[in-house]
């Protein structure tokens, strides 16, 4: 019998008030939702081609139309259900949202003849809009749009311009429907969180009482309730989603909860003996440790290819964690660490995008022998939030604010060949790296730091002798959403700090480079 989820209310039906995103294929529309709970408003992202009777069943307090790549007067762009604009609720596009608001209510869309993309100047003109109260009458905002709005219907009030954009804010004048052509919820408009508040605040009338705290307790009674006296088995990696979702079981069930640490060898510095010291000793649960190491470096012993690594790793940990798993009697559930952003991503959602960009399982993609009911508590938060939840429930910062690790482990950090002393070589770097970045105080301003090993050997001079060693990369950088990133602009005497420890005190290292790659075009890892 294939793993199954378990059918449990969404939190979304626990929230008083709540906003959806229509999804038209923007990077962005992740943000947008994550820039709406900033405001302790529960937001939920949808099909762009929703029905108008489903959106009258879900109530929100407010509709947002995203971003999105195509033109609306294409052939083949993506459309809403026009009847969304007479449902009586607030709406607001956002670029192509704006677009295709006007375009449906008698406006027309043109290509611009000079597009905007990045920094620009607005003017607001329209004076006592509810959208721009407490905002200057002229600030900087983030464009990106080819099209632009060339006419509106005679019932729509431009509400502010830029040089080469005059409509690049719209109201309508009957009813609650509303428009910018910037993006207000990127960081490039600075201004761009207030305005979105007035729009959830003034205009949809959100009072604001998405907290975590309430999200914990529901959750945990919710948990009670779908598990009852069964067993549940969650896999623990040392990051923060697993680690969360056994706080949070742990708090639920107690001591109906056992964890399965897969020990493969590909683990940071002391990431088991935290692991550890925090489920068996601070959450008392039944964990149980699988010593792999040998069985995983067997398999991957002379294997050089990044993707038959990842293969090999993830065929491995299926077979460790589905021969402990049978050695715990009567469990009836697999609990995982899926985010929001996969739920979306896999087209997951009952409501959500239809397009599925990836597939995605906790665990690796466990087989169809493993007689589970899936359960995963964090599906509705984003990272922030479950970082927040951590916090909640009394786990420790170093491993709330834990950086994010692959899969893999550092098997994709150890370029080559994999063997224990060149993991152990790359392990002491890490550590090293991040514990400066710790010590400096910079830690929790990065998004993701970490060391790499690289198969490349170069001389260098040791005292009186030459060397002929290997380099280590130093990887670090400032993020989002992990779609993007930029590398870190750590400071040059901690870097300088870095380097030398690295190379006094990780033995068969004589050289360190530092990664100014941004992504895209490079990857945030190297395999």
């Amino acid at each position: 019998m294939a793993a199954t989820a378990e059918k449990a209310p969404p939190v979304s039906r626990l929230v008083d008030e709540k906003v959806v995103v229509l999804d038209f294929g923007s990077q962005y529309a992740q943000l947008i939702a994550r820039r709406v709970r900033e405001q302790q408003v529960f937001c939920e992202i949808v099909r762009h081609d929703i029905t108008a009777e489903r959106l009258r069943e879900i109530n929100p307090k407010g509709i947002i139309l995203s971003g999105g790549p195509s033109s609306v007067y294409e052939k083949g762009a993506p459309k809403c259900d026009g009847g969304l604009f007479h449902l009586g609720i607030p709406v607001l596009g956002i670029c192509y949202g704006m677009q295709l608001a006007c375009d449906s209510l008698g406006g027309k869309v043109e290509s611009a003849p000079a597009r905007e993309y990045g920094r620009a100047q607005i003017k607001v003109t329209g004076a006592g809009s509810e959208l721009f109260q407490g905002v200057p009458a002229e600030m900087e905002v983030w464009m990106s749009h080819g099209d632009q709005v060339a006419r509106v219907a005679g019932d729509f009030q431009p509400l502010a311009a830029t040089g080469t954009c005059p409509i690049a804010a719209v109201r309508h004048a009957t009813l609650p429907i509303f428009g910018l052509q910037f993006h207000p919820e990127v960081t490039h408009t600075p201004l761009g969180k207030q305005i979105l508040g007035n729009f959830l605040k003034r205009i949809c009338g959100c009072a604001g009482t998405w907290k975590i705290e309430d999200f914990a307790r529901e959750t945990i009674e919710r948990l009670r309730t779908q598990i009852g006296s069964k067993r549940v088995i969650c896999g623990l990696s040392g990051g923060v989603d697993s680690s969360v979702v056994a706080a949070l079981l742990s708090r639920a069930i107690g001591e109906q909860l056992s964890c399965i640490l897969v020990d493969n060898g590909l683990l940071r510095k002391d990431e088991e003996a935290t692991v550890i010291r925090e489920f068996s000793g601070h959450f008392k649960t039944d964990l149980h440790v699988v010593k792999a190491e040998d069985r995983f470096l067997q398999r991957l012993a002379g294997i050089t290819d990044p993707q038959e690594k990842r293969r090999r790793i993830g065929h491995t940990f299926i077979d460790c964690f589905s021969d402990e798993a049978a050695k715990i009697k009567d469990a009836e559930f697999l609990a995982q660490g899926t985010l929001y952003p996969d739920v979306i991503e896999s087209g997951a959602a009952a409501d959500g995008p239809a397009a599925t960009i990836k597939l995605h399982h906790n665990v690796g993609g466990l087989p169809d022998d493993l007689q589970f009911k899936l359960i995963e508590p964090l599906r509705d938060l984003f990272k922030d939030e479950v970082r927040a939840l951590g916090t909640e429930l009394g786990l420790p910062e170093e491993i709330v604010w834990r950086h994010p690790f692959p899969g893999p482990g550092l098997a994709v950090r150890c370029l080559g060949e994999i063997t224990r002393p060149r993991l152990d070589k790359l392990r002491e770097a890490d550590a090293i790296v991040v514990g400066e970045i710790k010590t400096a105080g910079l830690y929790r301003e990065t998004s993701q730091a970490f060391a790499v090993l690289l198969p490349v050997q170069s001389v260098g001079v040791m005292g009186d002798a030459r060397t002929y060693e290997e380099a280590i990369a130093v990887r670090c950088v400032n993020t989002e959403d992990f779609m993007t990133a930029d590398w870190s602009r750590l400071p040059y005497d901690l870097l300088a700090r870095i380097s030398t420890r690295i190379i006094n005190e990780v033995k068969g290292v004589n050289r360190v480079v530092y990664d100014i790659s941004s992504k895209p075009p490079a990857t945030i890892e190297w395999e």
